[in-house]
């Protein structure tokens, strides 16, 4: 079944707290508020798009701490994308963790909103005091409870080398994390984004980010292990934007426009890599068989994992679908 999804960002509303690492604006490359009456233009339009045989749509409220917001500004939003059921299936909004309380979640379940996202960003207390976020992990255990508790759907959100962190804090998150058991997750890798604190931090050699690869490697562990778990992961990394990607705006960091095909891409490098060594010795070519969906990260990103194989045993590799005529 296909999914429709309709973005729609409120940059930086609601959230009084200036996180060490947080340029709404550059990240999401929308800088102008939204009203209600523009958020009917864009669903009728998005609509429009929509081939609802066989399909689903959703409109989602991004880019800053929605239930954080004015109640009446909240109620007004919801109210206009619920005037839309049944043409839309769902309500999704993206918030922080102290930001939900009893009476946030009567509006929620008033207007028909399906899924909630928390930021939740890390478990460490201290890693989340030093990133000035406000909120504790006992925030995230108590409003998952309230969501989970009311029938709407659960997701979370995490960062991977956030400032006072490191790859062991990061993966005892993911295990924290699965431990609350959300329906889906979003893995973001800390960026460096001029403008922000975290610069100033970075630029003193007080922080030191995660290179690309290390991220990648990183995120690759966390993917699995929520997969393992039952835990959907719905995104890894950064979307890419003309905003983000302008000359001086990162100024260190992990970031790249494919973040997500390159964990990918390790992931299946892993698993060709296990079939190679129980074909040791190996020829000069060796058939990987996948889904037709796989191929691509089975061959990697631009190819990264045939030239690893090349360089580390001198094998070609040779990706084929399943099915597919010799």
């Amino acid at each position: 079944m296909r999914k429709y999804n309709l973005p729609i960002f409120i940059p930086h509303r609601g959230c009084p707290h200036d996180c060490v690492f947080c340029s709404q604006r550059k990240i999401t490359g929308i800088d102008t508020e939204v009203t209600p009456s523009q958020v009917r233009e864009m669903i009728e339009n998005f609509l429009k798009t929509v081939k609802k045989d066989n399909a689903t749509a959703e409109v989602a409220f991004f880019g800053g701490s929605f239930t954080g917001l004015e109640y009446e500004t909240q109620e007004a939003f919801l109210k206009t994308a619920a005037e839309f059921f049944p043409q839309i299936d769902g309500i999704r909004l993206s918030t922080r963790p102290d930001y939900i309380d009893e009476e946030i979640i009567s509006l929620l379940k008033r207007y028909g909103v399906t899924t909630v996202e928390l930021g939740v960003q890390s478990s460490d207390e201290s890693v989340l005091q030093m990133n000035s976020r406000g909120h504790s992990f006992e925030s995230v255990k108590a409003a998952s409870k309230l969501i989970k508790d009311a029938g709407i759907t659960i997701g979370h959100q995490m960062m991977l080398g956030m400032y006072g962190s490191t790859p062991e804090k990061d993966m005892q998150t993911v295990r924290d994390i699965i431990s609350l058991q959300p329906a889906c997750v979003r893995i973001y890798p800390v960026v460096t984004i001029k403008g922000t604190a975290l610069e100033d931090l970075y630029t003193a050699g007080v922080y030191q980010p995660y290179t690309v690869e290390q991220a990648a490697e990183l995120a690759k562990d966390a993917v699995l292990a929520f997969k393992d778990a039952g835990i959907e992961v719905i995104r890894i990394g950064l979307h890419s934007s003309d905003e983000l990607e302008n000359d001086g705006n990162i100024v260190a960091g992990p970031y790249h426009p494919a973040f997500g095909e390159l964990v990918d891409s390790l992931i299946y490098r892993d698993l060709i890599e296990e079939e190679i060594k129980k074909a040791l010795p190996p020829g000069k070519e060796f058939e990987y068989m996948c889904a037709p969906s796989d191929v691509s990260k089975s061959v990697g990103h631009k190819g990264m994992n045939k030239k690893y194989f090349f360089d580390k045993y001198g094998v070609r590799l040779k990706v084929k679908e399943q099915g597919q005529n010799e």
